[in-house]
């Protein structure tokens, strides 16, 4: 009879160990980018300077990016809507064009003061979704970069330099 009273203790404390720790795991999901806004909007700049316009009407997100720094930028969009729907997009003929990697890129260096034509983004929600869902729209700037032979291009693999703060100084001087 002990011995049945010991294995039952060990079994209920492990029990309790086990549902105690299971309510204190709660799932996460972060993603980092140059630029990003959120409902309500909240821009994040580590850099170069850009305004997002977005309108919607149709189910149709009409973007426009505007180029608010002082350099001259590539521009490259990517929209997240949920696996469950389908984004068409289109925009002035030659404008945009879509990478591999799921980004719509911008063809022209859009100057300082410039801006970029709308991508339309069009969700294609099925007739017989009730739920609300959110639909996030992410983009980046990256300054343009010349080659020995003075052709431009871009670098969307530049690192932020973390030795310095953003005064151009030294890290912990």
């Amino acid at each position: 009879m002990k011995r049945f009273r010991n294995n039952k203790t060990v079994w209920l404390t492990a029990a309790a160990v086990i549902m105690a720790g299971s309510m204190t795991i709660h799932s996460a999901l972060a993603y980092f980018t140059a630029n990003a806004s959120a409902q309500g909007g909240h821009p994040i700049s580590l850099g170069s300077k850009t305004d997002i316009t977005e309108d919607f009407s149709d189910w149709t997100k009409h973007i426009e990016i505007a180029n608010t720094g002082e350099n001259d930028c590539y521009i490259r969009v990517k929209v997240f809507s949920g696996s469950q729907f389908d984004v068409e997009f289109s925009g002035e003929s030659g404008a945009w064009s879509q990478g591999d990697d799921e980004y719509w890129y911008y063809s022209e260096i859009v100057p300082a003061g410039g801006k970029t034509s709308v991508l339309n983004a069009k969700i294609n929600v099925p007739a017989d979704f009730e739920d609300d869902f959110n639909v996030v729209v992410i983009q980046e700037c990256t300054p343009v970069q010349f080659d020995e032979n003075g052709k431009a291009y871009a670098d969307w693999t530049q690192k932020i330099d973390t030795t310095s703060d953003f005064n151009g100084e030294e890290a912990g001087e």
